[in-house]
């Protein structure tokens, strides 16, 4: 009898523990809860942390996260306005705004996840669509700052934009909220993660940019072959004057060299008879010798000053 009533009392104690802990429940603080019967919520959005109650096996405790939440969006392929066609990778931040309208339209994070996959590629295509790819790219009209990259090359000016690309992004944000407003939840902050071009368009503009870049080295050598020439021209002009330098001042030396020896030479010749006769001996010596050889045959007349020193050989 004993037994049983101890089997009892653990039985109906156990049951009293199922009942509770189907009738309690806890909330973090990172949480918000909604209370359904039966499938259909009752009762107001459970967000204070803390231990809370329901009726057990008839109520459910749904959660829902009470933080910031990620959204990352898929890589697509988009045309912009003029016509270059980009793959656009985005990401944005959210939040569950009204735990109870997020049920009854989402049912869950999942769903949500989902739902915005609809509504910020949409919108994105659109806003891309709707302007030209500088202004995508582009979220100022600041000028690149072109002192550090060869301002004597090429002279770097940007066309100006009229929207830019954080526009584009706002734009996006406010019209995606609009069509989740009715959703429980907001959007809180859109941004485009990466541009890229597609394959094709990112080979034309690589070849713009080799293109670009061989005009620019075409310039330098072009400069380098003008600076060249102009430097050997003023090597040749520099040369020419001091070979004509060295010219004049070796003829104005042999100039006075030999006006110094006529000098020596007329002063020895007019000192007297015999420096005199000495002189024109040695200078028609000088001549003999370089007047004739073993070969030469010469017709003189025995008057001659130049037969006088052979004739008196004999």
């Amino acid at each position: 009898m004993n037994t049983t009533k101890t089997i009892a009392l653990w039985v109906g104690l156990f049951a009293v523990l199922i009942i509770m802990g189907s009738a309690v429940f806890v909330v973090d603080e990172t949480e918000q809860v909604i209370v359904t019967q039966l499938g259909k919520p009752v009762g107001e959005t459970i967000s204070n942390p803390g231990i809370h109650f329901k009726l057990p096996f008839i109520q459910k405790a749904n959660y829902f996260d009470n933080r910031y939440l990620e959204w990352d969006g898929d890589r697509n392929q988009v045309p912009t306005k003029d016509k270059k066609f980009i793959f656009v990778d985005s990401y944005a931040r959210w939040e569950i705004t009204d735990p109870l309208k997020f049920f009854q339209r989402l049912r869950d994070e999942t769903g949500a996840q989902s739902r915005l996959d609809d509504i910020l590629d949409g919108e994105t295509r659109n806003a891309i669509a709707s302007h030209d790819l500088l202004e995508v790219v582009r979220s100022s009209n600041r000028q690149v700052d072109s002192s550090a990259i060869q301002t004597d090359v090429i002279d770097i000016r940007l066309e100006d934009i009229e929207i830019g690309r954080d526009s584009i992004q706002v734009a996006i944000l406010k019209s995606a909220n609009a069509r989740s407003s009715d959703l429980g939840i907001q959007i809180l902050d859109f941004r485009f993660k990466r541009i890229k071009y597609v394959e094709e368009v990112q080979m034309r503009v690589y070849e713009r940019m080799i293109s670009e870049r061989n005009r620019i080295a075409e310039k330098f050598r072009s400069e380098g072959r003008g600076e060249a020439a102009s430097i050997g021209g003023e090597r040749e002009k520099e040369l020419n004057s001091i070979e004509s330098q060295a010219m004049r001042t070796a003829a104005e030396t042999r100039g006075k060299a030999d006006a110094e020896a006529a000098a020596i030479y007329n002063r020895a010749y007019n000192r007297n008879n015999s420096s005199r006769e000495l002189y024109e001996f040695v200078k028609t010596m000088e001549t003999y010798e370089e007047t004739f050889s073993d070969e030469t045959s010469v017709i003189l007349s025995t008057d001659s000053d130049f037969f006088k020193y052979l004739k008196s050989i004999d």
